[in-house]
Protein backbone atom coordinates (compact mmCIF):
# COMPACT_ATOMS: atom_id res chain seq x y z
CA UNK A 1 0.00 0.00 0.00
CA UNK A 2 2.85 2.37 0.89
CA UNK A 3 4.67 1.60 -2.42
CA UNK A 4 1.50 2.27 -4.38
CA UNK A 5 1.12 5.68 -2.72
CA UNK A 6 4.70 6.58 -3.64
CA UNK A 7 4.07 5.71 -7.29
CA UNK A 8 0.92 7.86 -7.34
CA UNK A 9 2.85 10.74 -5.76
CA UNK A 10 5.68 10.56 -8.31
CA UNK A 11 3.21 10.41 -11.17
CA UNK A 12 1.39 13.48 -9.86
CA UNK A 13 4.69 15.37 -9.58
CA UNK A 14 5.60 14.52 -13.18
CA UNK A 15 2.17 15.65 -14.45
CA UNK A 16 2.46 18.92 -12.52
CA UNK A 17 5.95 19.62 -13.93
CA UNK A 18 4.79 18.93 -17.51
CA UNK A 19 1.76 21.17 -17.03
CA UNK A 20 3.74 24.11 -15.67
CA UNK A 21 6.35 23.61 -18.39
CA UNK A 22 3.66 23.92 -21.06
CA UNK A 23 2.29 27.05 -19.36
CA UNK A 24 5.74 28.65 -19.41
CA UNK A 25 6.24 27.78 -23.09
CA UNK A 26 2.81 29.17 -23.96
CA UNK A 27 3.41 32.38 -22.00
CA UNK A 28 6.88 32.98 -23.43
CA UNK A 29 5.89 32.34 -27.07
CA UNK A 30 2.70 34.44 -26.97
CA UNK A 31 3.91 37.38 -24.89
CA UNK A 32 6.76 37.95 -27.39
CA UNK A 33 4.17 38.70 -30.05
CA UNK A 34 2.53 42.13 -29.61
CA UNK A 35 -0.58 41.04 -31.52
CA UNK A 36 -1.17 37.98 -29.31
CA UNK A 37 -4.16 37.88 -26.94
CA UNK A 38 -2.18 35.99 -24.27
CA UNK A 39 0.16 38.53 -22.75
CA UNK A 40 0.47 37.49 -19.08
CA UNK A 41 1.06 34.23 -17.20
CA UNK A 42 -2.48 34.57 -15.82
CA UNK A 43 -3.81 34.66 -19.41
CA UNK A 44 -1.89 31.47 -20.19
CA UNK A 45 -3.27 29.76 -17.05
CA UNK A 46 -6.84 30.82 -17.85
CA UNK A 47 -6.54 29.52 -21.42
CA UNK A 48 -5.22 26.15 -20.19
CA UNK A 49 -8.01 25.87 -17.66
CA UNK A 50 -10.75 26.65 -20.19
CA UNK A 51 -9.24 24.26 -22.76
CA UNK A 52 -8.57 21.35 -20.40
CA UNK A 53 -12.09 21.50 -19.01
CA UNK A 54 -13.52 21.65 -22.55
CA UNK A 55 -15.46 24.84 -21.71
CA UNK A 56 -13.93 26.72 -24.60
CA UNK A 57 -15.06 30.36 -24.11
CA UNK A 58 -12.89 31.53 -27.09
CA UNK A 59 -11.92 34.80 -25.34
CA UNK A 60 -8.24 33.83 -25.52
CA UNK A 61 -6.55 31.94 -28.35
CA UNK A 62 -2.86 31.41 -29.22
CA UNK A 63 -1.57 32.97 -32.43
CA UNK A 64 2.04 31.80 -32.57
CA UNK A 65 3.07 28.42 -34.09
CA UNK A 66 4.49 27.27 -30.74
CA UNK A 67 1.32 28.46 -28.97
CA UNK A 68 -0.75 26.42 -31.43
CA UNK A 69 1.31 23.31 -30.58
CA UNK A 70 0.76 23.85 -26.86
CA UNK A 71 -2.95 24.43 -27.47
CA UNK A 72 -3.19 21.12 -29.40
CA UNK A 73 -1.50 19.33 -26.49
CA UNK A 74 -4.02 20.87 -24.05
CA UNK A 75 -6.89 19.75 -26.33
CA UNK A 76 -5.57 16.19 -26.41
CA UNK A 77 -5.06 16.23 -22.65
CA UNK A 78 -8.61 17.47 -22.11
CA UNK A 79 -10.02 14.30 -23.73
CA UNK A 80 -7.85 12.15 -21.47
CA UNK A 81 -8.87 14.13 -18.40
CA UNK A 82 -12.59 13.70 -19.17
CA UNK A 83 -12.18 9.94 -19.66
CA UNK A 84 -10.16 9.72 -16.43
CA UNK A 85 -12.73 11.73 -14.51
CA UNK A 86 -15.57 9.59 -15.85
CA UNK A 87 -13.65 6.45 -14.89
CA UNK A 88 -12.96 7.84 -11.43
CA UNK A 89 -16.63 8.66 -10.92
CA UNK A 90 -17.71 5.16 -12.05
CA UNK A 91 -15.03 3.59 -9.88
CA UNK A 92 -16.20 5.69 -6.94
CA UNK A 93 -19.78 4.55 -7.41
CA UNK A 94 -19.05 0.87 -8.00
CA UNK A 95 -16.29 0.37 -5.40
CA UNK A 96 -15.82 1.51 -1.82
CA UNK A 97 -16.11 5.21 -2.48
CA UNK A 98 -19.90 5.59 -2.55
CA UNK A 99 -20.59 3.17 0.36
CA UNK A 100 -17.96 4.94 2.46
CA UNK A 101 -19.58 8.28 1.62
CA UNK A 102 -22.93 6.88 2.73
CA UNK A 103 -21.30 5.64 5.93
CA UNK A 104 -19.90 9.10 6.63
CA UNK A 105 -23.37 10.60 6.27
CA UNK A 106 -24.82 8.10 8.78
CA UNK A 107 -22.20 8.05 11.50
CA UNK A 108 -24.78 9.01 14.15
CA UNK A 109 -26.73 5.75 13.67
CA UNK A 110 -26.12 2.38 15.29
CA UNK A 111 -24.06 0.22 12.93
CA UNK A 112 -24.43 -3.55 12.59
CA UNK A 113 -21.75 -5.12 10.42
CA UNK A 114 -22.28 -8.68 9.13
CA UNK A 115 -19.12 -10.26 7.78
CA UNK A 116 -21.13 -12.64 5.61
CA UNK A 117 -24.54 -12.82 3.94
CA UNK A 118 -26.73 -15.86 4.61
CA UNK A 119 -30.10 -16.93 6.00
CA UNK A 120 -28.95 -16.40 9.58
CA UNK A 121 -27.46 -12.96 8.89
CA UNK A 122 -30.53 -11.87 6.95
CA UNK A 123 -32.89 -13.04 9.70
CA UNK A 124 -30.98 -11.30 12.49
CA UNK A 125 -30.59 -8.11 10.43
CA UNK A 126 -34.34 -8.05 9.73
CA UNK A 127 -35.09 -8.46 13.46
CA UNK A 128 -32.61 -5.71 14.33
CA UNK A 129 -34.27 -3.39 11.81
CA UNK A 130 -37.71 -4.13 13.32
CA UNK A 131 -36.48 -3.02 16.75
CA UNK A 132 -34.32 -0.16 15.47
CA UNK A 133 -35.61 1.24 12.13
CA UNK A 134 -32.84 3.83 12.22
CA UNK A 135 -30.13 1.14 12.33
CA UNK A 136 -27.53 0.91 9.57
CA UNK A 137 -27.05 -2.66 8.31
CA UNK A 138 -23.69 -3.30 6.61
CA UNK A 139 -22.72 -6.52 4.81
CA UNK A 140 -19.13 -7.51 4.18
CA UNK A 141 -20.06 -9.69 1.20
CA UNK A 142 -22.63 -9.51 -1.57
CA UNK A 143 -25.70 -11.69 -1.47
CA UNK A 144 -25.97 -14.38 -4.11
CA UNK A 145 -28.10 -13.67 -7.15
CA UNK A 146 -30.55 -16.35 -6.09
CA UNK A 147 -31.11 -14.74 -2.69
CA UNK A 148 -34.20 -12.68 -2.05
CA UNK A 149 -33.73 -8.93 -1.85
CA UNK A 150 -33.69 -7.86 1.84
CA UNK A 151 -36.79 -6.00 3.01
CA UNK A 152 -34.67 -3.51 4.93
CA UNK A 153 -32.10 -0.92 3.77
CA UNK A 154 -28.49 -2.11 3.81
CA UNK A 155 -25.05 -1.39 2.37
CA UNK A 156 -22.71 -3.94 0.79
CA UNK A 157 -19.09 -3.08 1.48
CA UNK A 158 -16.34 -5.63 0.95
CA UNK A 159 -13.85 -4.31 3.52
CA UNK A 160 -12.39 -5.65 6.75
CA UNK A 161 -14.21 -4.98 10.05
CA UNK A 162 -11.37 -2.82 11.39
CA UNK A 163 -11.97 -0.33 8.54
CA UNK A 164 -15.62 -0.13 9.54
CA UNK A 165 -14.70 0.43 13.16
CA UNK A 166 -12.15 3.07 12.19
CA UNK A 167 -14.86 4.91 10.25
CA UNK A 168 -17.12 4.74 13.30
CA UNK A 169 -14.60 6.03 15.87
CA UNK A 170 -15.34 9.04 18.08
CA UNK A 171 -19.10 8.62 17.64
CA UNK A 172 -21.42 7.77 20.51
CA UNK A 173 -23.66 5.32 18.61
CA UNK A 174 -23.05 1.56 18.77
CA UNK A 175 -21.13 -0.61 16.34
CA UNK A 176 -21.52 -4.40 16.53
CA UNK A 177 -19.86 -7.04 14.36
CA UNK A 178 -21.33 -10.46 13.52
CA UNK A 179 -19.80 -13.65 12.13
CA UNK A 180 -22.66 -16.05 11.48
CA UNK A 181 -21.19 -18.68 9.16
CA UNK A 182 -20.85 -21.90 11.16
CA UNK A 183 -17.15 -22.58 10.72
CA UNK A 184 -15.27 -22.99 13.97
CA UNK A 185 -11.70 -22.59 12.80
CA UNK A 186 -12.23 -19.71 10.40
CA UNK A 187 -14.76 -17.77 12.47
CA UNK A 188 -12.97 -18.21 15.78
CA UNK A 189 -9.75 -16.90 14.28
CA UNK A 190 -11.42 -13.91 12.57
CA UNK A 191 -13.34 -13.04 15.74
CA UNK A 192 -10.35 -13.34 18.09
CA UNK A 193 -8.33 -11.05 15.82
CA UNK A 194 -10.78 -8.28 16.74
CA UNK A 195 -10.31 -8.51 20.50
CA UNK A 196 -8.59 -5.11 20.67
CA UNK A 197 -11.29 -3.23 18.78
CA UNK A 198 -13.68 -1.06 20.86
CA UNK A 199 -16.77 -2.94 19.65
CA UNK A 200 -18.83 -6.01 20.55
CA UNK A 201 -18.17 -9.06 18.37
CA UNK A 202 -20.64 -11.97 18.05
CA UNK A 203 -19.44 -15.20 16.47
CA UNK A 204 -21.53 -18.28 15.74
CA UNK A 205 -19.72 -21.53 16.48
CA UNK A 206 -20.42 -25.24 17.01
CA UNK A 207 -17.80 -25.66 19.69
CA UNK A 208 -19.11 -26.08 23.24
CA UNK A 209 -21.15 -23.78 25.42
CA UNK A 210 -21.87 -20.14 24.91
CA UNK A 211 -18.80 -18.18 25.91
CA UNK A 212 -18.18 -14.51 26.60
CA UNK A 213 -14.53 -13.48 26.39
CA UNK A 214 -13.82 -9.76 26.70
CA UNK A 215 -15.56 -8.03 23.82
CA UNK A 216 -16.11 -11.33 21.93
CA UNK A 217 -19.19 -13.47 22.43
CA UNK A 218 -19.27 -16.98 20.99
CA UNK A 219 -22.66 -18.66 20.66
CA UNK A 220 -24.19 -21.55 18.80
CA UNK A 221 -27.65 -22.07 17.35
CA UNK A 222 -28.36 -25.21 19.39
CA UNK A 223 -28.04 -23.32 22.66
CA UNK A 224 -30.14 -20.44 21.30
CA UNK A 225 -32.81 -22.89 20.18
CA UNK A 226 -32.89 -24.59 23.60
CA UNK A 227 -33.16 -21.28 25.45
CA UNK A 228 -35.92 -20.12 23.12
CA UNK A 229 -37.79 -23.40 23.57
CA UNK A 230 -37.89 -23.43 27.38
CA UNK A 231 -38.67 -19.71 27.57
CA UNK A 232 -41.58 -19.92 25.13
CA UNK A 233 -42.82 -23.30 26.43
CA UNK A 234 -41.76 -23.47 30.11
CA UNK A 235 -42.19 -26.51 32.32
CA UNK A 236 -45.53 -26.69 34.13
CA UNK A 237 -46.26 -28.19 37.57
CA UNK A 238 -48.53 -30.92 36.21
CA UNK A 239 -45.88 -32.27 33.84
CA UNK A 240 -44.23 -35.38 35.24
CA UNK A 241 -43.20 -37.26 32.09
CA UNK A 242 -41.31 -35.63 29.22
CA UNK A 243 -40.02 -37.48 26.15
CA UNK A 244 -37.15 -36.31 23.93
CA UNK A 245 -36.98 -37.86 20.46
CA UNK A 246 -33.56 -37.17 19.01
CA UNK A 247 -30.43 -36.64 21.05
CA UNK A 248 -28.05 -34.94 18.66
CA UNK A 249 -26.95 -31.33 18.98
CA UNK A 250 -30.44 -29.90 19.49
CA UNK A 251 -31.65 -32.65 21.81
CA UNK A 252 -28.55 -32.40 23.97
CA UNK A 253 -28.89 -28.62 24.32
CA UNK A 254 -32.58 -28.91 25.22
CA UNK A 255 -31.84 -31.47 27.93
CA UNK A 256 -28.93 -29.41 29.27
CA UNK A 257 -31.16 -26.35 29.52
CA UNK A 258 -33.86 -28.44 31.25
CA UNK A 259 -31.34 -29.68 33.81
CA UNK A 260 -30.13 -26.15 34.56
CA UNK A 261 -33.39 -24.16 34.60
CA UNK A 262 -36.40 -26.49 34.95
CA UNK A 263 -36.67 -26.12 38.74
CA UNK A 264 -40.23 -25.32 39.66
CA UNK A 265 -40.73 -27.02 43.05
CA UNK A 266 -38.55 -28.41 45.84
CA UNK A 267 -40.66 -31.57 45.67
CA UNK A 268 -40.77 -32.01 41.90
CA UNK A 269 -40.09 -35.36 40.25
CA UNK A 270 -40.05 -34.96 36.48
CA UNK A 271 -38.99 -37.99 34.46
CA UNK A 272 -37.13 -37.20 31.23
CA UNK A 273 -37.14 -40.12 28.79
CA UNK A 274 -34.44 -39.59 26.16
CA UNK A 275 -34.24 -41.62 22.95
CA UNK A 276 -30.82 -41.35 21.37
CA UNK A 277 -27.18 -42.15 21.97
CA UNK A 278 -26.28 -40.71 25.40
CA UNK A 279 -22.93 -42.41 25.94
CA UNK A 280 -20.83 -39.29 25.36
CA UNK A 281 -23.22 -37.06 27.32
CA UNK A 282 -23.10 -39.26 30.42
CA UNK A 283 -19.33 -39.66 30.22
CA UNK A 284 -18.89 -35.87 30.19
CA UNK A 285 -21.44 -35.14 32.94
CA UNK A 286 -20.45 -38.06 35.13
CA UNK A 287 -21.77 -36.60 38.42
CA UNK A 288 -25.40 -36.22 37.36
CA UNK A 289 -26.29 -39.40 39.23
CA UNK A 290 -25.70 -37.53 42.52
CA UNK A 291 -28.77 -35.32 41.93
CA UNK A 292 -30.86 -37.27 39.42
CA UNK A 293 -32.23 -40.77 39.32
CA UNK A 294 -30.66 -42.47 36.31
CA UNK A 295 -32.37 -45.26 34.34
CA UNK A 296 -35.48 -45.45 36.54
CA UNK A 297 -38.24 -43.06 37.57
CA UNK A 298 -38.20 -41.63 41.08
CA UNK A 299 -40.92 -39.99 43.18
CA UNK A 300 -38.37 -38.01 45.21
CA UNK A 301 -36.34 -36.25 42.49
CA UNK A 302 -36.08 -35.73 38.77
CA UNK A 303 -35.10 -38.69 36.61
CA UNK A 304 -32.98 -38.97 33.46
CA UNK A 305 -33.79 -42.20 31.65
CA UNK A 306 -31.78 -42.89 28.50
CA UNK A 307 -33.28 -45.53 26.21
CA UNK A 308 -31.04 -47.62 23.97
CA UNK A 309 -33.99 -48.90 21.97
CA UNK A 310 -35.97 -46.72 19.55
CA UNK A 311 -38.94 -44.64 20.62
CA UNK A 312 -41.29 -46.70 18.45
CA UNK A 313 -40.64 -49.64 20.80
CA UNK A 314 -42.04 -47.77 23.83
CA UNK A 315 -45.67 -46.93 23.09
CA UNK A 316 -46.66 -46.92 26.78
CA UNK A 317 -44.20 -44.11 27.59
CA UNK A 318 -45.30 -42.08 24.57
CA UNK A 319 -48.97 -42.43 25.41
CA UNK A 320 -48.65 -41.29 29.03
CA UNK A 321 -46.16 -38.50 28.32
CA UNK A 322 -47.21 -34.97 29.26
CA UNK A 323 -44.96 -33.59 26.55
CA UNK A 324 -43.07 -35.04 23.59
CA UNK A 325 -40.23 -32.94 22.18
CA UNK A 326 -39.12 -33.89 18.67
CA UNK A 327 -35.66 -32.39 18.34
CA UNK A 328 -33.94 -34.38 15.60
CA UNK A 329 -30.97 -32.63 13.98
CA UNK A 330 -32.31 -33.78 10.62
CA UNK A 331 -35.62 -31.93 10.20
CA UNK A 332 -36.88 -34.52 7.73
CA UNK A 333 -36.51 -37.22 10.39
CA UNK A 334 -38.32 -34.93 12.82
CA UNK A 335 -41.26 -34.48 10.49
CA UNK A 336 -41.40 -38.22 9.86
CA UNK A 337 -41.57 -38.85 13.63
CA UNK A 338 -44.27 -36.18 14.01
CA UNK A 339 -46.57 -37.73 11.38
CA UNK A 340 -45.95 -41.24 12.71
CA UNK A 341 -46.90 -40.20 16.24
CA UNK A 342 -50.09 -38.52 15.07
CA UNK A 343 -51.07 -41.38 12.79
CA UNK A 344 -50.39 -44.47 14.92
CA UNK A 345 -50.24 -43.52 18.62
CA UNK A 346 -52.71 -42.36 21.23
CA UNK A 347 -50.97 -39.24 22.45
CA UNK A 348 -52.58 -37.39 25.38
CA UNK A 349 -49.84 -34.79 25.87
CA UNK A 350 -48.53 -32.05 23.62
CA UNK A 351 -46.08 -32.64 20.76
CA UNK A 352 -43.46 -29.93 20.11
CA UNK A 353 -41.64 -30.16 16.78
CA UNK A 354 -38.36 -28.43 15.94
CA UNK A 355 -38.73 -26.63 12.65
CA UNK A 356 -36.52 -23.94 11.09
CA UNK A 357 -39.63 -22.28 9.65
CA UNK A 358 -42.98 -21.35 11.13
CA UNK A 359 -45.72 -23.92 10.68
CA UNK A 360 -49.34 -22.81 11.30
CA UNK A 361 -51.46 -25.20 13.34
CA UNK A 362 -48.47 -27.10 14.80
CA UNK A 363 -46.67 -26.57 18.10
CA UNK A 364 -43.25 -25.84 16.66
CA UNK A 365 -40.07 -24.27 17.97
CA UNK A 366 -36.64 -23.31 16.65
CA UNK A 367 -37.71 -21.19 13.66
CA UNK A 368 -34.89 -18.99 12.38
CA UNK A 369 -36.78 -15.79 13.04
CA UNK A 370 -37.27 -16.85 16.69
CA UNK A 371 -33.65 -17.89 17.21
CA UNK A 372 -31.77 -15.12 15.42
CA UNK A 373 -33.09 -12.22 17.47
CA UNK A 374 -31.37 -9.56 19.54
CA UNK A 375 -32.61 -11.20 22.74
CA UNK A 376 -31.07 -14.52 21.74
CA UNK A 377 -27.83 -13.32 20.15
CA UNK A 378 -26.96 -9.97 21.72
CA UNK A 379 -28.75 -10.86 24.98
CA UNK A 380 -28.43 -7.41 26.49
CA UNK A 381 -31.20 -7.93 29.07
CA UNK A 382 -29.96 -11.39 30.12
CA UNK A 383 -26.36 -10.24 30.54
CA UNK A 384 -27.49 -7.16 32.49
CA UNK A 385 -29.48 -9.41 34.81
CA UNK A 386 -26.48 -11.70 35.32
CA UNK A 387 -24.27 -8.71 36.21
CA UNK A 388 -26.93 -7.48 38.66
CA UNK A 389 -27.07 -10.91 40.33
CA UNK A 390 -23.33 -10.84 40.83
CA UNK A 391 -23.47 -7.32 42.29
CA UNK A 392 -26.30 -8.27 44.69
CA UNK A 393 -24.42 -11.41 45.69
CA UNK A 394 -21.26 -9.42 46.43
CA UNK A 395 -23.19 -7.07 48.70
CA UNK A 396 -24.86 -9.94 50.57
CA UNK A 397 -21.69 -11.75 51.71
CA UNK A 398 -18.98 -10.75 54.17
CA UNK A 399 -16.04 -12.33 52.30
CA UNK A 400 -14.24 -10.87 49.24
CA UNK A 401 -15.78 -11.73 45.87
CA UNK A 402 -14.95 -10.94 42.26
CA UNK A 403 -16.57 -8.34 40.01
CA UNK A 404 -18.14 -9.35 36.71
CA UNK A 405 -15.09 -8.52 34.60
CA UNK A 406 -12.89 -10.58 36.94
CA UNK A 407 -15.01 -13.75 36.74
CA UNK A 408 -13.94 -16.68 34.60
CA UNK A 409 -16.24 -18.15 31.95
CA UNK A 410 -17.73 -20.80 34.27
CA UNK A 411 -18.77 -18.38 36.98
CA UNK A 412 -20.12 -15.89 34.48
CA UNK A 413 -22.18 -18.72 33.07
CA UNK A 414 -23.47 -19.55 36.56
CA UNK A 415 -24.85 -16.01 36.88
CA UNK A 416 -26.35 -16.17 33.38
CA UNK A 417 -28.14 -19.43 34.26
CA UNK A 418 -29.44 -17.78 37.44
CA UNK A 419 -30.80 -14.94 35.30
CA UNK A 420 -32.35 -17.50 32.94
CA UNK A 421 -34.30 -18.95 35.87
CA UNK A 422 -35.91 -15.58 36.56
CA UNK A 423 -38.89 -16.47 34.34
CA UNK A 424 -39.54 -19.62 36.36
CA UNK A 425 -39.27 -17.67 39.64
CA UNK A 426 -41.84 -15.20 38.35
CA UNK A 427 -44.25 -18.02 37.45
CA UNK A 428 -43.74 -19.56 40.91
CA UNK A 429 -44.34 -16.32 42.80
CA UNK A 430 -47.46 -15.37 40.86
CA UNK A 431 -48.70 -18.97 40.55
CA UNK A 432 -49.38 -18.23 36.89
CA UNK A 433 -48.14 -20.71 34.28
CA UNK A 434 -49.36 -18.61 31.35
CA UNK A 435 -46.43 -16.19 31.79
CA UNK A 436 -43.82 -16.70 29.07
CA UNK A 437 -42.37 -13.19 28.89
CA UNK A 438 -40.89 -10.83 31.47
CA UNK A 439 -42.52 -7.42 31.28
CA UNK A 440 -42.20 -4.53 33.73
CA UNK A 441 -45.69 -4.99 35.30
CA UNK A 442 -45.23 -8.77 35.64
CA UNK A 443 -41.79 -8.56 37.26
CA UNK A 444 -42.91 -5.74 39.56
CA UNK A 445 -45.92 -7.75 40.69
CA UNK A 446 -43.73 -10.81 41.28
CA UNK A 447 -41.23 -8.81 43.30
CA UNK A 448 -44.00 -7.29 45.44
CA UNK A 449 -45.26 -10.82 46.08
CA UNK A 450 -41.76 -11.90 47.08
CA UNK A 451 -41.40 -8.97 49.51
CA UNK A 452 -44.75 -9.84 51.15
CA UNK A 453 -44.04 -13.54 51.57
CA UNK A 454 -40.28 -13.74 52.26
CA UNK A 455 -40.68 -12.77 55.91
CA UNK A 456 -42.65 -15.93 56.59
CA UNK A 457 -40.02 -18.42 57.74
CA UNK A 458 -41.36 -21.44 55.87
CA UNK A 459 -41.82 -19.49 52.65
CA UNK A 460 -38.40 -17.89 52.85
CA UNK A 461 -36.82 -21.29 53.42
CA UNK A 462 -38.71 -22.66 50.44
CA UNK A 463 -37.40 -19.87 48.20
CA UNK A 464 -33.84 -20.46 49.36
CA UNK A 465 -34.09 -24.23 48.97
CA UNK A 466 -35.41 -23.81 45.44
CA UNK A 467 -32.51 -21.62 44.38
CA UNK A 468 -30.03 -23.86 46.17
CA UNK A 469 -31.40 -26.77 44.11
CA UNK A 470 -30.79 -24.73 40.96
CA UNK A 471 -27.28 -23.82 42.15
CA UNK A 472 -26.46 -27.46 42.98
CA UNK A 473 -27.58 -28.57 39.53
CA UNK A 474 -25.32 -26.07 37.83
CA UNK A 475 -22.15 -27.06 39.64
CA UNK A 476 -22.94 -30.78 39.52
CA UNK A 477 -23.56 -30.46 35.77
CA UNK A 478 -19.98 -29.16 35.46
CA UNK A 479 -18.70 -31.98 37.69
CA UNK A 480 -17.97 -30.06 40.86
CA UNK A 481 -18.06 -31.90 44.20
CA UNK A 482 -18.10 -31.13 47.89
CA UNK A 483 -14.93 -29.91 49.56
CA UNK A 484 -14.21 -28.39 52.97
CA UNK A 485 -12.63 -25.43 51.21
CA UNK A 486 -13.30 -23.93 47.83
CA UNK A 487 -10.82 -25.08 45.23
CA UNK A 488 -11.56 -23.99 41.66
CA UNK A 489 -8.80 -26.14 40.18
CA UNK A 490 -10.08 -29.31 41.88
CA UNK A 491 -13.68 -28.17 41.28
CA UNK A 492 -14.64 -28.42 44.95
CA UNK A 493 -17.00 -26.18 46.90
CA UNK A 494 -18.15 -26.29 50.56
CA UNK A 495 -21.75 -25.44 49.59
CA UNK A 496 -22.22 -28.55 47.45
CA UNK A 497 -24.27 -30.22 50.14
CA UNK A 498 -27.86 -30.45 51.35
CA UNK A 499 -29.52 -27.14 52.15
CA UNK A 500 -29.87 -28.05 55.83
CA UNK A 501 -26.07 -28.35 56.12
CA UNK A 502 -25.45 -24.76 55.01
CA UNK A 503 -24.47 -22.02 57.45
CA UNK A 504 -26.92 -19.13 58.05
CA UNK A 505 -24.77 -16.85 55.87
CA UNK A 506 -24.62 -19.43 53.08
CA UNK A 507 -28.40 -19.80 53.19
CA UNK A 508 -28.76 -16.03 52.91
CA UNK A 509 -26.67 -16.05 49.72
CA UNK A 510 -29.55 -17.79 47.98
CA UNK A 511 -31.62 -14.58 48.30
CA UNK A 512 -29.59 -12.77 45.62
CA UNK A 513 -31.37 -14.31 42.63
CA UNK A 514 -34.78 -13.43 44.14
CA UNK A 515 -33.80 -9.90 45.15
CA UNK A 516 -32.80 -9.36 41.52
CA UNK A 517 -36.45 -8.90 40.59
CA UNK A 518 -36.52 -5.48 42.18
CA UNK A 519 -33.59 -4.36 40.02
CA UNK A 520 -35.07 -5.92 36.86
CA UNK A 521 -38.42 -4.26 37.49
CA UNK A 522 -36.78 -0.84 37.81
CA UNK A 523 -34.67 -1.49 34.70
CA UNK A 524 -37.68 -2.51 32.59
CA UNK A 525 -39.64 0.54 33.71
Amino acid sequence: MKGRKNIYLRFAVVIALVYFGLLIILYCSESANSDAMIQTFGDAFWYSLVTLTTVGYGDLIPVTPLGHVVGMIFLLLSAGIMVTLLGAVMSFITSEGMPFLLLSLQRHKNWYYFADYGVESDTLAANIYKEDPDALIIYGEQRSRRSEIPNYPCIYLNVSPDKIVDKKKKVGAECKIFFLKENDIGINKRAINLHELPVEVYARTTNGQDKLSGNIYFFHSYECCARQYWRSKPLCKHENTIVLIGFGNYGTSILERAILTNIISIEQHVAYHIFGDAKEFLSIHYRLGELFSLDEESERKDSLIFHKETWTENPSILERADRIIICEDDEQNGWSAFWTLNKYYRIRGRIDLRSSWKVPGISYFGANEDIYTTQQIIRTDLNKAAIMINDIFRRSVSYPTLGWNELDDLHRQSKIVAADHLLMKTRILLEDETITELTAPVVKKAYERYCKTKNTKNTREMYRKLDHMRWLRFYTFYNWSYGSFRNDVARQHPMLCEYEELSPEQKQERDAAWELMGNISAELE
